[in-house]
């Protein structure tokens, strides 16, 4: 089992997944994934953070992503961490860190029929 790079978060979507495609015309979806905690701080008072990560995922999960997952649903994903570097329009440097998902899993209260 290999361990050194997983990551399994359970969170919200920022947004409904985008899919596109790469040259080649391999599909892919992306979408945001917020976590929350909650915790005191030193002075007692109750702190809730969110944060906020990039996901992508690839093949025929993409599709299924696309299908099913909407702004507001809770999910459980695994994946592992990809950093990347890239120009943007004018030219400056900036760096990525995205969750690459092997797999995810819609949990929460189930939509009425």
């Amino acid at each position: 089992m290999n361990v050194r790079n997983k990551v399994t978060l359970i969170g919200h979507l920022g947004q409904d997944p985008e899919l596109g495609s790469t040259q080649s015309g391999d599909p892919y979806a992306r979408f945001s994934l917020a976590t929350n905690e909650s915790f005191r701080n030193r002075e007692g008072d109750l702190v809730e953070k969110t944060e906020w990560h990039k996901c992508i995922v690839w093949g025929k999960k993409a599709e299924t992503a696309k299908k099913f997952l909407t702004k507001g649903k809770e999910i459980a994903l695994e994946g592992t961490l990809r950093y990347r570097s890239y120009e943007d329009r004018e030219g400056v440097r900036r760096y990525s860190t995205d969750i690459e998902v092997a797999n995810f899993t819609m949990i929460g209260k189930k939509e009425p029929a």
